[in-house]
């Protein structure tokens, strides 16, 4: 590569270095960054809405709003995708709110997707609750009730939470440890890469530490919450180790346990990847250096695929077509991941800190980074088929729209990437020097003259204290504690910016991690977003049980009338709305001849339905204005063939009765 001139290299040898302003550019390009990431913490600190639950209910037996002739022996529920299910999560409560199943609930001829609970038997007649909460396979909580009755609808004590998603604080906690949980895990493995394969250092170290510290606290935090959140219990319910024994037991747990028990494997890892690593790299012996770097290499390895499985085996990946595919391809996702991103993060504390490093490192990186875009790439593009499925839930959907500012994030990030590839190419191997001529040793340009004076000053103060044989001036020895202190700061700026392609690699490397953050941000909720795949399949489920469902559009009979006199003859309107077994609104309207409201001296409506000798049921009918009358609640049993009777009396002794057959609930 050829060098740079001086000027362009090496600042004034007369005055310490200082930090280069950021340009208009650089400075708008951060501005956009920290809007983004502000904007999606907010997003994701409120937490997913109802709609993102992942597992919907399409159908029930009996159906909601049904009324049934005979108690049934069992409730039983069907979802779009499979559920995990727990003592409570299927609850049926009688119209005084006391709970009438028995046992558990379970799972209906080994099918995942469903759930069924038995019955007490002896059921009264009146209208029955069930309430379910139900976890989705890939772990995210979605809850619901409805009702039906038996014999006839009646009123129900039975109250159920409005709201039966998790609290509101532990589900911001449980999104923020998630969030935790991406970044640590990334800050872990691409800084044991780096420290690795490109260059090991103290800020790397503190780096990958620190990732392990954040993950597995996130770790902890996620295993605690899990029962709370999935229970829709409060803050308090991290307390309960019943629950936590619960949450042990489900996939979700497992994952969670799993995750820490490999934690404790991946200290061990660190400690002699930072410690009989590092004080072997001048090892006499090439030897038993590389059978070490194959044992950790190998070691490494097992670790992080088995870190990243359990995000694979406990989420989207887990669930849906292709699962068996789907997992191993997520896992090479998660690891592409976390050697781009942590690693760059690496390099940024590497450069922050000064500290050298040799553009072959740097360049190392580079390949090493195209690389995991590459592997992220390929198996984006399947995840993306695979869960979204279709180019209208692309866009229909919230997990396609997120999916959506997640391309458009890591396209970003490929151009700021490829303004880094370019100053690297351009880098030198560490800050330009100068030799000193009486030494010959190679001192900084910005530093030489500052390490010259307090030199200086540190000989006069000695000779002064040699000849006055007085102990030394605290001021002083403070005056030159912080000129020691300015000569390091200077240096470290002076390694970090000695040149323009290193500091120009500096800020765009700071960019990219910027947006990596923000990118990390939409991965997280992105995995709490329902798939569009799944989204469009529940959509789909609900509208075949709509179709299959009788028509809720309300019934409109037009029946002529003819009492004997002349002011006797007109038209009535009757209307039943929703025409569906259960509580129905009732208008009946008259009309004479030219289509005026008309007023009758009485107007009575029964129903009857003969093939089950039921009623006739007579109609409450209130009058409320002239020529209308309506019953604000009718019960209606059951669906079937109804007959109508319609009695209208114009005076004493003028009145006529018309039927009609009405075809309600079929």
């Amino acid at each position: 590569m050829t060098s740079l001139p001086p000027s362009v290299t090496a600042g004034p040898a007369t005055r310490p270095a200082t930090r280069p302003a950021l340009g208009p550019t650089a400075r708008r390009l951060l501005s956009i960054c920290g809007a983004l990431l502000t904007a999606l913490l907010c997003a994701l600190s409120v937490g997913a809405s109802p709609a993102s639950a992942h597992a919907a209910l399409t159908a029930t037996d009996p159906a909601d709003g049904a009324v049934v002739k005979t108690a049934p022996a069992q409730v039983r529920l069907t979802f779009s995708e499979g559920v995990l299910l727990s003592r409570d999560s299927v609850r049926v409560l009688d119209p005084n709110g006391k709970r009438v199943d028995t046992g558990g609930p379970a799972h209906v001829g080994g099918r995942s997707s469903t759930a069924a609970v038995a019955l007490h038997s002896g059921l009264p007649d009146g209208t029955f609750t069930v309430a379910w909460k139900v976890v989705s396979e890939d772990s995210h909580p979605v809850a619901g009730a409805f009702t039906f009755s038996i014999g006839a609808p009646s009123k129900t004590k039975a109250k159920v939470p409005s709201d039966a998603g998790p609290d509101t604080t532990v589900e911001t906690l449980y999104d923020i440890g998630r969030y935790a949980a991406y970044g640590g895990f990334a800050a872990l493995v691409g800084g044991c890469v780096f420290a690795g394969l490109c260059r090991s250092s103290r800020p790397v170290q503190k780096l990958t530490v620190g990732g392990w510290v954040t993950l597995f606290s996130a770790t902890l935090l996620l295993l605690l919450l899990r029962g709370p959140y999935t229970d829709g219990k409060g803050i308090g319910g991290v307390f309960d180790l019943g629950g936590l024994g619960d949450v042990l037991s489900t996939k979700p747990g497992a994952a969670l346990l799993s995750r820490l028990l490999l934690l404790g494997a991946a200290a061990v890892f660190l400690a002699v990847l930072f410690g009989s690593y590092a004080r072997r790299a001048a090892d006499a012996d090439p030897r038993r250096r590389q059978d070490l770097a194959f044992g950790l290499a190998f070691g490494g390895t097992v670790v992080s695929v088995g870190l990243a499985a359990t995000w694979a085996m406990a989420e989207h990946a887990s669930v849906g077509i292709q699962s068996t595919l789907a997992m191993p391809v997520d896992v090479v996702h998660m690891l592409a991941v976390g050697v781009w991103l942590g690693g760059l993060g690496a390099l940024v504390a590497t450069l922050r800190a000064g500290e050298p490093i040799e553009r072959a490192a740097v360049r190392r990186f580079s390949r090493l980074a195209f690389g995991s875009v590459v592997a992220l790439v390929l198996t984006g593009v399947y995840q993306s088929w695979r869960q979204v499925g279709s180019w209208s839930a692309l866009t229909g959907t919230d997990y396609g729209r997120w999916l959506l500012v997640k391309i458009g994030l890591v396209g970003v990030l490929l151009a700021i990437a490829a303004v880094s590839r370019r100053w690297t190419a351009r880098l030198a191997d560490g800050p330009a020097k100068t030799t000193d001529e009486a030494t010959g040793e190679a001192t900084d340009d910005a530093t030489g003259e500052v390490n010259e004076e307090v030199n200086e000053e540190s000989e006069e103060d000695g000779e002064s204290g040699e000849t006055a044989a007085e102990p030394a001036d605290p001021v002083r020895t403070a005056q030159l504690a912080r000129q020691k202190a300015a000569v390091a700061k200077a240096t470290t700026l002076r390694r970090r910016y000695g040149d323009l392609a290193r500091g120009s690699l500096y800020r765009s490397v700071v960019a990219e991690a910027i947006v990596a953050v923000v990118l990390l941000a939409v991965a997280t909720v992105l995995s709490g977003t329902q798939p569009g795949r799944a989204a469009s399949a529940g959509a789909k489920a609900s509208g075949a049980v709509a179709e299959t469902t009788p028509s809720v559009d309300p019934i409109s009979v037009e029946i002529p009338y003819d009492t004997g006199p002349k002011s006797g003859r007109g038209k009535a309107v009757f209307m039943l709305d929703p025409a569906l077994p259960g509580d129905n609104l009732v208008h009946v309207f008259l009309f004479d001849r030219a289509d005026r409201p008309v007023d009758a001296e009485e107007v009575k409506v029964s129903l009857t339905l003969p093939k089950k000798n039921l009623g006739p049921l007579p109609v409450p009918l209130e009058h409320l204005s002239a020529g209308h009358w309506s019953a604000k609640s009718f019960q209606l049993p059951m669906g079937g063939t109804w007959r109508l009777s319609l009695t209208v009396r114009t005076s004493d002794i003028d009145q006529v009765t018309e039927t009609r057959n009405l075809k309600i609930g079929q």
